[in-house]
């Protein structure tokens, strides 16, 4: 399957090819597939974390709604608990979202953490770049996120934090570790009033106090929204595009992106390999524009023959 064959065949034929690349990742059909969505990215990438019970399925349902309402097209990835019977997702998040089955401007995948805890699924990264070459914007939604599990930062061009009201989440985010996540952070459920004000000024205390770890100069929002009521949506999407366009100067979205896939074939590399394997394999270099499942399908011959 090509890519021009799954940008035909719409929502069927992206079905189709993720299942090839959880089927088959290592299939010369498969890398063909990747390497040829790499090298064509046309999609900003959003990562939305925070801990569970924040409302991020809720906010992702109005971003949704919101980027449609636009003539944007979305792909969508909710990374969700998984079942200790089988090993799949729960479908919590997926279940709560009203998109339109029959609209091909959408479409949402469900993927299980299983023993990850870096708030993705294994399969994340591939699914990603695929829909990023297919869509305007690819939304992805962690299972939710600790003091450890920031891997949401290897995926995404702007990365949200959510936090809740009255819930200590603010005390959370200025844990080593997660104050350095976002570009921006959205207090959900602003229309608790007072406690949603108090969460914001926390933020901002906790954000004053990490200042020295800016993001390229780019000054953290803390923005109040309310999903019910769609209070805020629209300024927490314009925010989403200015970090768009912050990243576009020079070259800091491909610096970014080369820095995110060099990190994950090292880590691919050390999945399958272990200790000994990243030893053989020696310094792991990615030349620049290229695509790490090429790459990972390269090194991983030549260790298998070592």
């Amino acid at each position: 399957m090509t890519l021009d064959e799954v940008k035909s065949d719409g929502k069927a034929g992206l079905a189709r090819a993720l299942a090839m690349i959880e089927r088959t990742p290592d299939d010369a059909a498969t890398i063909a597939l990747l390497d040829a969505a790499y090298a064509a990215p046309k999609a900003h990438v959003v990562g939305m974390t925070g801990p569970p019970g924040v409302g991020k399925s809720t906010l992702m349902n109005a971003l949704i709604t919101g980027w449609r309402a636009s003539d944007r097209s979305v792909g969508c990835i909710a990374v969700d608990p998984s079942s200790r019977r089988s090993g799949g997702a729960l479908l919590g998040d997926r279940t709560r979202l009203s998109t339109d089955p029959e609209d091909q401007g959408i479409f949402v995948r469900s993927m299980a953490a299983r023993d990850r805890l870096g708030g993705l699924a294994g399969l994340t990264v591939s699914a990603m770049v695929l829909m990023r070459a297919l869509f305007d914007i690819v939304l992805i939604e962690t299972v939710g996120v600790g003091q450890s599990e920031t891997d949401v930062v290897g995926v995404a061009d702007t990365v949200l934090f959510c936090v809740q009201p009255g819930s200590g989440d603010s005390l959370q985010f200025m844990k080593a570790g997660i104050a350095e996540i976002p570009h921006i952070v959205v207090v959900t459920k602003a229309d608790m009033g007072a406690a949603a004000s108090r969460a914001r000024a926390d933020v901002l205390g906790a954000l004053e106090l990490g200042s020295e770890e800016n993001h390229d100069d780019w000054e953290v929002p803390v923005l109040m929204v309310s999903s019910a009521r769609r209070e805020g949506i629209n300024e927490l999407m314009e925010a989403i595009d200015s970090h768009g366009r912050a990243l576009e100067p020079h070259t800091r979205l491909a610096d970014a992106r080369h820095r995110q896939a060099q990190d994950w074939l090292i880590e691919a590399i050390r999945e399958r390999f272990g200790r000994e394997g990243m030893r053989r394999a020696g310094r792991i270099d990615l030349a620049r524009n290229a695509s790490p499942f090429g790459r990972l399908a390269e090194v991983s011959a030549t260790l298998r023959i070592d």
